[in-house]
């Protein structure tokens, strides 16, 4: 059995590795190093571009945490790689980006089922291939899948600008995690009213950089600029990514407002300002968030950059399985699919992969039903909706418990324990 992956980021390296790790010749291309997207730089495969967080770890409190335990019950190589490259970050899971690229890609290259190719793709096959080029699909295989599916949304991500631990002014800085929990895994910088009010101010202010007029401007809820969020009112942001609550300094003060950052490499050499995503000029950048006190001589590793993501109307061209529905043998996985956020994107093309398995073994594919996280992705994507927008992972999206459950904590930890039993049994299906 031989299959093509086209794209080796997080949905096509899982792709690639379940089939061959399951004997299936693998054909996996992918554009770098030889060129490279405007958003990526690293040579390896599966590049983080935006943040280094792969969110929240505890699948018992948290919707992507409990997709994350569904994903190592179905055997995923994204998973292992992130416990590899682990930093601290309290009740996230946080990874050193190069040492999670680098240990994904060893996997890949070294697996004898997978054949590596530096190639563009310009045209969909028409069989036997999974589609998971991202948001910054180069533009011919973009008119290629367009022809197919009918047409392309567009919206934006952002990320956030990382700095040099040594360049923080930790006279005043601190060292914390909300409420105690995960020791001393964030740098907290603090603000006064006054200095908090200023901030704002500026940040309003300060030039963006210009969008092209083509370019629609839908920005997606998850990766909202810092400066669109304070648009939204003063306080804004100190309910959102400068929100104090919950910390305080060694001498037990508490701030009006808090913007944390968090560790960008195992070593804690660089730090991400979490949540400030921004479209700012990169002048802007250095001068707006240098009105942080803690920030005022901050050394910019990289400053944030915005950049367009694009995603098919899937409802209207996907089935559950992620094939398409015009030609099943053909299947798409990741953001492509309108599926939002690094663990999401992985566990589609790990779901892509178990589907089109079932295939090529002359079995109907049976998919993860909505007591799961990934089968209520995998709903939502090829659901009928008339604005189709791209989806986390939440506990939302599940299929309701069976029983009123009003206490949150519990209601998750019921739905979390239900989800895992479903993952477990589902994969003991699959093995049969």
């Amino acid at each position: 059995m031989k299959v093509e992956v086209i794209g080796a980021g997080l949905a096509g390296c899982e792709a690639a590795y379940y089939l061959a790790e399951h004997g299936v010749e693998v054909t996996l291309y992918d554009i770098k190093p030889r060129s490279f997207t405007p958003a990526h730089k690293d040579g390896n495969f599966c590049e983080l571009v935006c943040s280094n967080s792969l969110k929240g770890s505890d699948p018992y409190s948290n919707a992507c945490g409990l997709l994350k335990e569904e994903m190592r019950v179905l055997g995923s190589v994204t998973m292992a790689a992130a416990e590899e490259a682990r930093v601290p970050a309290g009740g996230a899971l946080a990874v050193d980006r190069e040492k999670f690229a680098a240990a994904v890609t060893e996997k890949i290259k070294a697996h004898r089922n997978v054949t590596v190719v530096c190639k563009e793709v310009e045209t969909v096959p028409k069989s036997w291939c999974i589609v998971a080029t991202g948001p910054l699909t180069t533009d011919k295989l973009s008119c290629s899948i367009s022809s197919i599916c009918g047409g392309q949304l567009h919206f934006y991500d952002a990320s956030a600008p990382i700095i040099s631990r040594e360049s923080i002014d930790f006279d005043r800085a601190f060292f914390g995690d909300r409420y105690g929990k995960g020791g001393d895994d964030y740098v907290n910088c603090p603000l006064t009213k006054e200095e908090y009010g200023t901030f704002v101010t500026e940040l309003l202010a300060a030039e963006r950089v210009i969008l092209h007029d083509f370019e629609k401007r839908e920005i997606f809820e998850g990766c909202m600029p810092v400066e669109v969020m304070a648009s939204r009112g003063l306080e804004s942001l100190r309910f959102a990514n400068f929100k104090p609550v919950g910390l305080k300094d060694k001498d037990g003060n508490r701030f009006y407002a808090v913007l944390q950052l968090r560790k960008e490499n195992a070593d804690g050499t660089a730090y991400n300002l979490v949540g400030c995503q921004t479209n700012l000029k990169w002048g802007e950048q250095k001068r707006v968030f240098s009105l942080i006190p803690a920030l005022k001589n901050a050394e910019y590793l990289r400053y944030g950059v915005m950049h367009r993501n694009t995603f098919v109307n899937s409802p209207t061209c996907l089935n559950p399985d992620f094939s398409l529905k015009s030609n099943p043998e053909v299947f798409f996985a990741g953001q492509i699919t309108g599926v939002e956020g690094y663990v999401e994107s992985a566990a589609s093309g790990l779901l892509a992969a178990i589907h089109m398995y079932e295939k090529l073994r002359g079995r109907t594919p049976q998919i993860p039903d909505k007591t799961t996280v990934s089968g209520a992705l995998s709903a939502h994507i090829s659901g009928a909706t008339e604005n189709f927008q791209p989806m986390n992972a939440n506990f939302g999206i599940l299929k309701p418990a069976e029983k009123l459950i009003k206490d949150k904590k519990q209601r998750y930890a019921y739905l979390a324990e239900r989800a895992i039993k479903s993952i477990t049994e589902y994969k003991e299906k699959l093995c049969q």
